[in-house]
């Protein structure tokens, strides 16, 4: 469910995200610590893959039923309908915007 968000609308919304976010990115962090220790040989090593892509998946999946868009991992536009309002964890607040066909490198600062 798309949405079209007001500045003021997305930071309400932001604190949601961060917490949505920070929760699974604690949780990759430690799956991340066990992919990089278990050798690919390892029989239990594609189902750890498999449930690092299933996290990111989850995390995604929550944030688009928000109304934002999904642009990377751990980054989250909301559309202003003029361009968007761009967020990345660990950031603290929504601090930058980019027109539609600049994308993430076009971040600007919001004065």
């Amino acid at each position: 469910m798309k949405r079209t968000f007001s500045f003021e609308q997305a930071r309400k919304l932001l604190p949601d995200i961060r917490r949505i976010t920070r929760e699974a990115a604690t949780k990759a962090d430690l799956m991340l610590a066990d992919l990089r220790t278990t050798p690919k040989t390892d029989p239990q090593s594609p189902a750890l893959h498999q449930d690092y892509e299933n996290l990111l998946n989850e995390w995604a999946d929550r944030i688009v039923d928000l109304g934002c868009e999904v642009k990377g991992v751990w980054l989250v536009d909301f559309d202003s309908g003029h361009g968007y309002y761009c967020w990345k964890h660990p950031e603290e607040d929504l601090g930058y915007f980019h027109s539609y066909e600049d994308g993430f490198r076009g971040r600007q600062r919001i004065q």
